[in-house]
């Protein structure tokens, strides 16, 4: 009886065990499920650059070359990044209608599904500016008056005080930033696309960005109030002065025109 007693197991020899076997499940998920997951991820980008050198061979090749090196038609795509492929074709900008000065936004052609593909495979070819994310675009917290500053010493040379675009040499132009989203705005200050300088964070960083889209869509959003009427391009000043004395003194003499015949036809009767 003595002996049957002594091989009896404790009654908390269960319980251990049970604990060590979840350790070593643990342990093993620990060692194995971050290889797993980084494997997926690898495989999904490796299909989404795949997709993408398709699409890129349609709609793309043609202008920019079969390895993105560039031709007589389009600039290299090496080294652009997916932040540019991003914008261009998100805003409708490529693929291009026709060559010209300046390729004008229109609606697009792929869905976001498809650019994230073309902008993986483009990123492949060589390191660039990546597409942000939605919290380093988000003006929550910005601050709109040092945006205003930084937008007038930046980017109203081109782009008006207002955001409201104008004209520059050789049928180019600076574009209306009315409508344009936040994340398109920061691409664009990302990438430089066509002539537009492009600041990247060493320049320009991530908060001032910020700032600048915050101001932009305080003073050109879409639901921007305009209590004095007609904008007249917001150019201030040289615009209301124009008008006046286009207007203004016009009316006026047109008036003194009136009154001096309806006068004189007075004084004949």
């Amino acid at each position: 009886m003595k002996k049957l007693s002594a091989r009896r197991r404790h009654p908390l020899a269960a319980v251990v065990v049970l604990l060590l076997a979840l350790a070593a499940t643990g342990g093993l998920y620990a060692a194995f499920a971050p290889a797993s997951t980084a494997q997926a991820d690898e495989t999904a980008q490796s299909l989404a650059i795949e997709e993408g050198k398709k699409l890129y061979t349609v709609g793309c090749a043609s202008c920019h070359g079969t390895g993105g090196q560039g031709t007589s038609d389009g600039p290299s795509l090496i080294g652009v990044g997916s932040a540019a492929v991003d914008f261009q074709v998100a805003t409708g900008r490529m693929p291009a209608q026709q060559p010209g000065a300046q390729v004008p936004s229109k609606p697009k052609v792929y869905d976001q599904a498809q650019i994230d593909q073309l902008a993986a495979y483009i990123a492949s070819l060589g390191a660039g500016p990546i597409t942000p994310t939605e919290k380093q675009y988000s003006v929550e917290g910005a601050d709109i008056a040092k945006g205003g500053e930084l937008f007038r010493n930046n980017c109203a040379q081109c782009h008006n005080f207002t955001g409201e675009g104008g004209a520059l040499t050789e049928g180019k132009y600076a574009p209306n930033l009315g409508g344009v989203s936040e994340k398109h705005i920061y691409e664009a200050m990302q990438t430089g696309p066509q002539n537009m300088p492009a600041f990247p964070d060493t320049v320009m960083p991530e908060k001032e960005k910020k700032d600048i889209i915050a101001y932009v869509k305080a003073v050109n959003g879409d639901e921007t109030p305009s209590p004095g009427g007609f904008g007249l391009g917001g150019l201030g000043p040289v615009s209301e002065g124009l008008f006046g004395w286009i207007f203004g003194l016009g009316s006026l003499i047109a008036v003194a025109v009136w009154v001096a015949a309806h006068t004189a036809k007075a004084k004949k009767s």
